[in-house]
């Protein structure tokens, strides 16, 4: 819990909070190897991938077609394409320490999404997950320990809460609904495309989960359920691991 504790002294010390001005936003996956089946083994070959994107917040939201956005953009000395609003790209290979674990995922993958981080040459200022963050037992999900890890700031995105839970909202672009844990607010349901499922905005390092809402809804379009950082990273990290096996 002592972690947890850290989140809130930060999160009242020095909360990220979103702007008008420009905003370059980070997005990090970990792509497994291929055959890996139920929570996999220490060892396992794992591809990290992290971007950098920018989004001119207060612009009006506009599809994003992504084979628009690689046109012309090529696997250069066996490296993954990189589109043309993304700012920055790195990926980095490893093995991960542990297997899975429900509520552990920061000891299979928090690692090595730091090491894919740090690999950028442009830092975001806040970044894109797809982790828990205070949705967790311990209210330290692995976007609590990203965010610790590197010093920035952090929101979590999944398809579904951990252990919180309330009433989804309807399938409207922007509608959310709160998801509490012991009586308090640690995440939100937002629904990104009109028609789709929504997916769960956590709050992590430095963000609240009001934030973490507004982080996801910038950084994702009308056309497209997930925010496009992590569209991007989860593309990038995919690649190299096809790459890798010469697909």
């Amino acid at each position: 819990m002592r972690l947890a504790t850290a989140a809130e002294t930060a999160l009242v010390a020095d909360p990220w909070l979103t702007s008008s001005r420009p905003t370059l936003f980070g997005g990090c996956f970990v792509a497994h190897r291929r055959g890996v089946v139920g929570p996999g083994r220490a060892g396992d070959r794992v591809w990290a991938a992290a971007v950098v994107w920018e989004r001119q917040v207060g612009s009006p939201v506009r599809a994003r077609r992504a084979d628009r956005q690689l046109r012309g953009a090529v696997r250069t000395g066996g490296h993954p394409r990189q589109a043309n609003d993304v700012v920055a790209q790195a990926v980095v290979t490893g093995e991960v320490p542990a297997p899975y674990r429900t509520g552990l995922l920061a000891a299979r993958d928090g690692a090595v999404l730091a090491e894919a981080l740090a690999a950028l040459g442009t830092h975001p200022e806040v970044v894109v997950v797809d982790a828990s963050g205070l949705d967790h037992p311990r209210r330290a999900g692995l976007a609590v320990h990203l965010g610790a890890a590197t010093g920035l700031p952090t929101v979590g995105v999944t398809r579904r809460p951990l252990v919180a839970s309330g009433p989804r909202p309807e399938l409207r672009r922007g509608a959310r609904s709160p998801l509490l844990l012991d009586g308090r607010c640690v995440a939100y349901w937002v629904c990104t495309r009109n028609g789709a499922q929504p997916l769960v905005a956590h709050a992590g390092w430095r963000t609240s989960p009001e934030t973490a809402v507004d982080v996801v809804l910038e950084t994702s379009t009308p056309m497209a359920r997930t925010p496009v950082p992590l569209q991007e990273a989860r593309r990038v990290a995919r690649e190299a691991r096809s790459l890798a096996h010469g697909d």
